[in-house]
């Protein structure tokens, strides 16, 4: 079973998602209303994914995080919780690690669907509102580490490329006339020659590395 822990300094906001999850099966074993109170909550449940609001007092979203994602085996996934689909915060957690971001006006199916596949190794992409939410913000961050993408071949680079696009699997399988098997391995080396989490970083590496221009916000 999939556990939660939810971090929203709102009761309505915590309740509400308690009551989606469980109701599908999905086990919330704790709840934090404060970003100190989240890392703590983590610390002694364990949980597979965390639902993180940026905006909390005491300690906010970004710094709980950074605190929970420091790298030890078995770290759960963040998900970050906002309110704004273009807040720079949430390009700042998604530096520091976390595996995605939902509206807290989600659906509970998207809601489900999204702990589920986080969970499941993946990360919580909507490729083109990740991309433009990257797009906007890149470069902004001097905290964020640039990495060299020498390690790379020639084929890694041009998935990289179209990954930080926004394409799926799928689409990428058939603009490169790959099967989807071969670009998940070729992700999956990406990923572990820039020893990163997931795509949501690798798009973010993408942009900050220069390989892919960020366009002008609209």
């Amino acid at each position: 079973m999939t556990r939660v822990v939810i971090a929203d300094d709102q009761l309505l906001v915590r309740t509400g998602f308690r009551m989606i999850l469980t109701a599908d099966g999905i086990d919330v074993v704790g709840e934090a209303t404060t970003g100190a109170e989240a890392v703590d909550a983590v610390r002694r449940t364990r949980p597979d994914v965390v639902l993180m609001d940026i905006r909390m007092p005491e300690l906010d979203g970004l710094e709980a995080t950074r605190r929970i994602l420091t790298g030890a085996p078995g770290e759960p996934r963040v998900v970050i919780l906002t309110t704004f689909d273009l807040d720079h915060y949430v390009y700042a957690a998604l530096s520091a690690g976390a595996s995605g971001f939902l509206l807290k006006d989600v659906t509970p199916e998207h809601l489900v669907s999204a702990i589920r596949m986080v969970r499941a190794g993946d990360a919580l992409l909507a490729p083109t509102i990740t991309r433009r939410l990257v797009e906007r913000f890149a470069h902004r961050d001097t905290g964020v580490v640039h990495r060299d993408l020498a390690s790379l071949t020639p084929r890694e680079l041009e998935v990289l490329r179209l990954l930080a696009q926004g394409l799926s699997n799928a689409e990428l399988a058939a603009r490169l006339h790959l099967s989807e098997a071969t670009v998940k391995t070729h992700v999956a080396r990406i990923l572990a020659k820039l020893d990163l989490r997931d795509r949501v970083q690798a798009v973010i590496v993408a942009y900050e590395t220069g390989l892919v221009s960020p366009t002008a916000p609209a």
